[in-house]
């Protein structure tokens, strides 16, 4: 059970907390940074080794997490000289990696199963399974439906629901197959091409805890609601071997 963690961004939007750290070294609470939360999750569903795509203050990660040993992981890295977005990191490492596994962003606080959702990517025959999340927003307007010049309808602030994204899902080797090493390459385009291949990716819906901490707010509402979830984000502590 493999994971990719993409950790190579700028967190420009989490300024100025990632102006000394890179985002998935951020502090959450007073004992955690989010990547460690994230590492002992993944161990405790079963996976054994990470690959961390890195590139802005890649030697903190580096010396944060080295061979993954401290977490029970095997881990080794893949560098980005410039940036390659969410897909392009992948591209160089595709002889490393196992015929399915996760590949998640390395700033997501989230209650999800990570091997319920690599298990469901693998019965699903889908080339791609994206975990996602309801999300509500509102309208604060009058929103009108107009035709030939008139009003044909008319909703009062409504409240319109939405899948999105975690940015947590599960991939197959071949989806990338056809894509050429050092190639920028999000998320988003994925998607779209093969949805042109008729090739839809699966979905994983999930309903708990989860938040992307990309902005100053959202990294303010994690810590303040850390201890809220922490028995839910935190696996047990091991008993020391005797």
């Amino acid at each position: 059970m493999h994971v990719v963690i993409l950790a190579g961004g700028k967190g420009v939007r989490l300024r100025p907390y990632t102006s000394a750290l890179p985002k998935p070294l951020v502090p959450i609470g007073e004992e955690y940074a989010i990547l460690d939360i994230i590492l002992r999750q993944l161990v405790s569903q079963g996976f054994t080794s990470a690959t961390l795509a890195v590139g802005h203050l890649s030697p903190l990660i580096r010396a944060f997490v080295g061979d993954g040993s401290r977490w029970g992981l095997q881990v080794d890295y893949t560098e980005e000289v410039k940036p390659l977005s969410t897909i392009g990191p992948l591209f160089s490492i595709r002889d490393r990696l196992p015929e399915h596994f996760l590949v998640m962003n390395g700033d997501v606080l989230t209650t999800l199963n990570y091997a319920s959702l690599l298990t469901s990517h693998g019965l699903s025959g889908a080339p791609l399974t994206v975990a996602t999340a309801p999300r509500v927003v509102k309208i604060d307007f009058g929103v009108l439906e107009a035709g030939s010049g008139f009003i044909t309808g008319f909703r009062e602030k409504p409240l319109l629901s939405y899948l999105v994204s975690m940015g947590v899902y599960a991939l197959s080797r071949s989806a990338i197959d056809d894509y050429p090493e050092g190639m920028s390459f999000g998320f988003d385009e994925l998607v779209l091409d093969l949805l042109a291949r008729q090739s839809p990716p699966a979905v994983f819906e999930f309903d708990g805890y989860w938040l992307d901490i990309g902005r100053p707010d959202d990294y303010d509402e994690a810590n303040a609601r850390f201890e809220e979830y922490r028995g839910l984000l935190l696996p047990p502590e091991k008993e020391p071997v005797a």
